[in-house]
């Protein structure tokens, strides 16, 4: 029996089932006015974008990262908005949303191997339509860290799973499902670019020290899964989606945590230079820090 929804999940659900009455492009729109609001009131997304620019790319100079951060809030917004329909339409005219699919032969050459299939999905583009196109071809399965707020839990299962997706949440139980998931030939999504709370090393991301999981690579150490990467690329104008797969090369399922997640980081990476804009530089990926070391999104006095 389905839960029902409480509280915020209530409340957001309702805003959800408004805005799935405009079109893609409308959402799209309704993204850009909010990431420009945010820039100008100095929002903490805006100083977060900002902070991993400067981080991550160096090199550049300061208008190009400036201009990156503001493109970044400005897709991260749409990301928000698509929900709308990505949650709420039909699935098939979700689906037909897909432009084109870029390496789906990597997806189906790795399954036909039947070993089950590891799939890393960064958090670049709009990812949770990655998950809904693979679930139609393969039993997918993925775990997810709790919100903050309890009472979104549900409204987030339920827009996820209904592509047929099955969500464990992340405990030992669901870790466990997993493993069992691939042993029976299934696929494992997994969203590795966030800093875990729990067990992790410090490895390079973008040039910078970042906590990474070791999970992925335990269970490509463990199973011998084939791995593949994927994202779904946001077209412009609302344009619709193009759908990114590859095989991974690197040794992501090394014996060694360190190699392997540093080889985790290293696809990640050449996926999110392709587009960096649609990353989620507004996420306080290097918040957590080896002892002894600041944190660099904390405000210096005087700024804002």
């Amino acid at each position: 029996m389905e839960q029902p929804l409480r509280g915020r999940g209530r409340a957001i659900d309702c805003l959800l089932g408004l805005f799935s009455h405009l079109s893609l492009p409308a959402l799209h729109r309704l993204g850009r006015a909010v990431a420009w609001l945010s820039e100008r009131l100095h929002r903490e997304e805006w100083h977060v974008a900002r902070v991993n620019a400067e981080l991550c790319f160096p090199d550049w100079s300061s208008e190009e990262r400036e201009r990156l951060a503001r493109a970044a809030l400005r897709e991260n917004a749409k990301g928000l908005f698509e929900l709308a329909a990505l949650w709420k339409w039909p699935m098939p005219r979700v689906l037909g949303l897909v432009r084109s699919v870029e390496g789906a032969d990597a997806v189906d050459e790795a399954l036909s191997e039947g070993r089950g299939l590891l799939v890393i999905a960064p958090h670049h583009g709009a990812w949770e339509l990655l998950q809904m196109w693979l679930a139609q071809r393969v039993r997918l399965h993925a775990l997810y860290r709790p919100p903050r707020w309890a009472d979104l839990e549900v409204l987030l299962n339920r827009g996820r799973s209904r592509s047929g997706a099955v969500f464990w949440p992340a405990r030992p139980s669901g870790i466990r499902a997993l493993f069992k998931a691939l042993k029976a030939g299934e696929a494992v999504g997994v969203l590795p670019d966030q800093s875990p709370p729990g067990e992790g090393v410090f490895v390079p991301f973008f040039g910078r020290r970042a906590k990474t999981m070791t999970l992925f690579g335990k269970l490509a150490a463990r199973t011998d899964a084939p791995v593949v990467i994927g994202w779904a690329e946001r077209l412009a104008l609302g344009a619709g989606y193009r759908l990114h797969w590859r095989r991974v090369t690197e040794p992501v399922g090394d014996a060694d945590p360190e190699t392997a997640a540093t080889a985790l980081n290293r696809e990640i990476e050449r996926v999110v230079r392709d587009r960096p804009e649609q990353y989620q530089w507004t996420y306080r990926r290097f918040s957590r820090r080896p002892e002894g070391s600041a944190n660099p999104y904390e405000l210096k006095e005087g700024e804002s």
